[in-house]
């Protein structure tokens, strides 16, 4: 089936594999430089993309602004949230054994912070 750009071709994508949804946020966390706001578009994709499925269209909507307000909190709080979120449209949240991790990766220079680069 043609689309008209890669929008709908993406969504179209997610809609049809939700593991490809899962990866594709996965892939987003992954990044070696990330940028919140691919994250929030990343997620806002698989929203639209898993939403008409579990939803009616207030639902999604909702779910949508939920969204931005989870991404501006700070701390453990919007990570059980995000887990929350995800759940709504079918995914889950998980923690998996990285490839390799070794002290240099670790940035230890801010206390209330820890950069682990890959």
């Amino acid at each position: 089936m043609p689309t008209d750009s890669y929008h709908d071709y993406l969504i179209e994508s997610l809609r049809k594999e939700p593991e490809l949804a899962a990866a594709f946020i996965t892939a987003t966390l992954e990044e070696e430089d990330p940028e919140p706001e691919l994250l929030q578009i990343a997620l806002g994709n698989v929203a639209e993309a898993l939403c008409e499925h579990t939803m009616t269209s207030e639902q999604a909507k909702y779910h949508q602004e939920k969204l931005k307000e989870i991404l501006s909190q700070r701390g453990s709080e919007a990570i059980y949230h995000l887990g929350t979120w995800l759940d709504a449209l079918g995914l889950k949240l998980t923690v998996a054994v990285a490839e390799k991790v070794n002290e240099s990766s670790i940035d230890l220079a801010d206390e209330s912070e820890i950069t682990v680069s890959q």
